[in-house]
């Protein structure tokens, strides 16, 4: 058994690393992550750019130059951009059609709600041995009622959040112009840095945090990657089932939209599920709530799985430090939560081994 003062330093270090991991993550990471994900960017882009920095030359003065690497990622970064955005305009389109569609069929779904609505009152007041309409007089001033407070509630609503709403269009403009020059410098200089961090007296722990970094991150995006194509699957094959004629185009949209970190496929699907179920189409209904609840156990189930056998973690590990992660840092900490486990261990790891080599030294 290890002296009663090491256990104590130990645990020590590992309550002094972990606050050191929560503050840092906490207060210094909201800053910086524009930059890191321009690191990111950068680290993804670098060998196409790179590519194209060695075979495009550019004639300045009579005198073949090559295309900067920095310059090579912002275009590439700018032409991506460009498609995802021509692939928002042409999706945009799509879902104004299908919402104008929506809103022709409108006063027919709730022309039905009314009747059946009115029905079921009839029932209750002859079930009850009241006065004809009574309940179907009161359902109507209770519906007005909400009617009339949900519009008084929303114009300053409206009002209310339209400055702020410019206001954060304004910030995330200027965020991506940021991020777009980061990506070019962060190519442009991505050497010297290497170089610098090799010099520094925290190399070591430059070397474990990036490492982790990209372990982490890889692992995350396998994982959302593996549970959109499966999520993606299963509702295009539930949705064929029902004789939707978008199933493929909507199995796809529901794959995306689960893959979003606030949203999930209850967003489009539950939704979706109620209305089949007050038009009375219960099977369809039915089948739609059964591809729902797949959907959201399959992802319970293999997000802790495959986050766990990638970054070296337990499954009961991952989805513990994904909890924690989401209680202390939002939904941000479905990421952060796993990464501060991962660095706290190697981290404390590495001052121990430091500190046992100071004290075999003397």
């Amino acid at each position: 058994m290890g002296k009663p003062e090491k256990k104590l330093k130990k645990i020590l270090l590992i309550l002094g690393i972990a606050g050191a991991v929560y503050g840092s993550f906490r207060f210094l990471l909201p800053p910086v992550i524009p930059f890191l994900l321009a690191w990111a960017l950068s680290a993804i882009l670098r060998p196409s750019a790179r590519w194209l920095s060695d075979h495009l030359r550019i004639k300045v003065k009579g005198v073949y130059r090559h295309l900067p690497i920095g310059l090579a990622g912002v275009a590439e970064l700018v032409v991506f951009a460009a498609l995802s955005l021509l692939g928002c305009y042409l999706g945009g389109r799509r879902l104004l059609a299908e919402l104008s569609l929506f809103m022709e069929r409108l006063p027919v779904w709730i022309d039905v709600l009314d009747r059946w609505l009115t029905n079921v009152c009839h029932d209750l007041e002859n079930i009850l041995c009241l006065k004809a309409n009574v309940l179907v007089l009161l359902a109507r001033d209770m519906l007005k009622g909400l009617f009339d407070t949900l519009k008084g509630a929303a114009m300053p609503y409206l009002m209310t959040n339209s400055v702020s709403a410019f206001r954060w269009g304004v910030e995330v403009l200027v965020v991506s112009v940021l991020m777009l020059v980061s990506v070019g410098l962060c190519l442009q200089e991505a050497d010297r840095w290497k170089r610098r961090c090799a010099a520094s007296s925290f190399h070591r722990e430059f070397a474990v945090i990036g490492r982790r970094l990209k372990i982490v991150a890889n692992a995350w995006l396998k994982t959302q990657g593996i549970i959109m194509l499966l999520t993606t699957g299963i509702c295009t094959v539930g949705l064929w089932l029902i004789g939707n004629p978008y199933s493929i185009l909507m199995g796809i949209g529901i794959g995306l939209v689960d893959a979003l970190p606030v949203f999930g496929t209850g967003t489009v699907l539950i939704p979706w599920a109620v209305v089949l179920f007050l038009r009375g189409k219960f099977w369809r209904g039915l089948i739609i709530l059964v591809i729902y609840l797949i959907c959201y156990f399959l992802r319970q189930t293999l997000e802790a799985k495959l986050m766990g056998d990638q970054v070296g973690l337990s499954a009961l590990e991952t989805l513990i430090a994904i909890y924690v992660g989401l209680q202390l840092f939002g939904i941000i900490g479905l990421f952060l939560g796993p990464m501060a486990l991962l660095l706290i261990e190697d981290l404390v790891e590495l001052s121990y081994n430091v500190n046992n080599d100071k004290e075999e030294g003397e």
